[in-house]
């Protein structure tokens, strides 16, 4: 006979609200390794199917708007949510439906994601459904994670330069979430700058930038990674810091798969060589 089980209890519960990529490099998909890697029970809630590789999206199929809110309610409703992410939205109906379920459900440690065009160059959300985003689901967020061409889109206006990256997380801050990461990979520099403000601080946060193409599934790694902080019990900060860390290393021993930008490597503590035990 064996040993008796031992049952797990107190591990935090994270739910990923958003789309799946066939090639598992982001969405759905990263979110949940992110997940377990930072030691969390990991949900999900699909916004819409893609079939997707590291060339890009060559499709989407759109999930009913109440069949999302039907998913997060069965998870919300049995086994209970500590933190939650959004990711891939798609269209105003969706974003509707995510921002009543997060206020019926009481989810206060949200983490918005506004994913707008993939890597690739591929529409995620509908054009309509931006100015949704800001005035249903901003002000229920604890962060939002934008990057520079996300942040562009959202306050109409390009973002080129530090400086630039500083207003605009307190324009977007004026949005109503409680935080704001505006991510400046996209700059130049021997170092990827984020800028984080939350009413009154503003915190630069660097790390190396690694010379590599295979960054797939960056944001979706480090919004992740927060999600599943804020689920621990940190603070913002605390939260995001951990996070620009763990994303790093994801970048750095990111992997070289298919022929066009490869995945960053959520499992990059666990297994930091592909095919070491």
């Amino acid at each position: 006979m064996g040993s008796p089980s031992r049952p797990v209890t107190g591990m935090p519960r994270t739910l990923t609200i958003a789309g799946s990529d066939s090639g598992g490099g982001a969405g759905v998909q990263a979110d949940l390794k992110v997940f377990f890697a930072l030691g969390c029970h990991g949900m999900s809630a699909f916004t819409a199917l893609t079939a997707q590789n590291t060339l890009g999206v060559q499709a989407i199929h759109e999930v009913p708007a109440d069949f999302v809110d039907a998913q997060i309610a069965a998870v919300a409703d049995d086994i209970g949510i500590d933190a939650a992410k959004t990711g891939m939205l798609a269209s105003v109906p969706i974003v509707e439906a995510v921002a009543r379920s997060v206020q019926v459900h009481g989810i206060t440690r949200l983490v918005v994601d506004p994913v707008f065009v993939s890597k690739s160059g591929h529409r995620l959300l509908s054009g309509d459904a931006v100015e949704t985003l800001i005035e249903r689901l901003f002000p229920l967020a604890a962060l939002i994670t934008p990057n520079l061409e996300e942040a562009g889109v959202l306050l109409d206006a390009p973002i080129t330069s530090l400086g630039d990256m500083r207003a605009a997380a307190r324009s977007l801050y004026a949005m109503g979430p409680h935080g704001v990461v505006v991510k400046g990979g996209h700059l130049q520099g021997a170092t990827a700058v984020d800028v984080f403000y939350d009413g009154g601080e503003m915190v630069e946060l660097a790390a190396p930038r690694w010379a590599t193409e295979d960054t797939h599934g960056t944001g979706d790694t480090l919004a992740a990674a927060v999600t599943a902080r804020l689920a621990w019990g940190d603070d913002l900060l605390t939260a995001l810091t951990a996070a620009k860390e763990f994303v790093s290393g994801a970048i750095e021993h990111s992997l070289r798969l298919g022929g066009g930008f490869g995945p960053v490597n959520p499992g990059w503590r666990l297994v930091h060589r592909t095919g070491d035990p």
